[in-house]
């Protein structure tokens, strides 16, 4: 059986940064020479695929806004279903409530009057924010909602706190868990993979740097699980992990070892 398509994490696996990773292009020229169909899926919720896609062209890489998937799209796309009408508040930057307006959907910056909460990275993340969203949550009605998990994303320099680490002050002083956390690796973003690619999920494969939210998607929708060790995931973490990959490849750059091996 050959790969027909396969899911691409972007930061710590493709890119850093506005660079390209090293090997990143022989990567990616591996899949179009196997004809593996491509989507890219990253827990980054602060840009569109249209700036995604410019950001793409800047490294160097060829990428239309078509071919990207975001925590940000994956929690929209769950708002529309779920929560057209509702009044949400927002713990995030504007890049994440600028797709939900564009949308349709409504913020707003009154705690009081939240419907749902959504709570994602914030760099500007400050106590006031902790206290509103406290104040918005107060009803254990009110649905409290997570971009993604991911508690530190890379950066060019070093790994940064990510949205995982507000959704965890949140929950912290509201005492319960997200309802529902919508980007990788979660049965929402499994099923807007799947469907962009358009293939079953036993034809194709996840490649990323992270076992928490890369791998546990591919492996809990039955894909072939591919962690590259240029982001994240480092030894340690392979060898503590309870979700072990299919291949461990040291970059996206021997991809082609493994859609060879088909």
């Amino acid at each position: 059986m050959e790969f027909r398509g396969a899911v691409l994490d972007v930061d710590g696996t493709v890119l850093r940064g506005n660079e390209r990773i090293p090997g990143a292009t022989s990567g990616l020229d591996a899949l179009r020479r196997a004809g593996v169909d491509r989507v890219f899926f990253s827990n980054n919720p602060t840009k569109a695929p249209p700036a995604y896609a410019e950001r793409f062209a800047r490294a160097g890489v060829d990428v239309g806004p078509d071919e990207v998937l975001t925590s940000g799209t994956a929690t929209t796309a769950y708002l529309e279903a779920e929560h057209a009408n509702d009044s949400l508040f927002v713990v995030g930057e504007t890049g994440l409530t600028d797709q939900f307006e564009d949308a349709g959907l409504t913020v707003t910056a009154d705690p009081t009057a939240a419907d749902a909460v959504v709570v994602s990275i914030d760099r500007g993340f400050h106590y006031d924010d902790l206290v509103a969203a406290m104040v918005a949550l107060e009803d254990e009605s009110v649905p409290f909602l997570s971009t993604d998990p991911d508690m530190t994303i890379p950066a060019v320099d070093r790994d940064l706190p990510g949205s995982g680490a507000m959704t965890h002050a949140v929950a912290g002083v509201v005492g319960r868990s997200p309802d529902a956390t919508l980007g990788k690796p979660s049965a929402h973003a499994r099923r807007l993979a799947l469907d962009r690619l358009g293939h079953d999920a036993e034809r194709c494969l996840v490649v990323g740097d992270r076992l928490d939210t890369d791998i546990a998607l591919g492996a809990s929708a039955g894909m072939t699980t591919v962690l590259v060790k240029t982001g994240i995931a480092d030894d340690r973490a392979l060898a503590e992990s309870a979700v072990e990959p299919d291949y461990v490849l040291d970059s996206f750059a021997d991809i082609e070892r493994v859609v060879g091996d088909r």
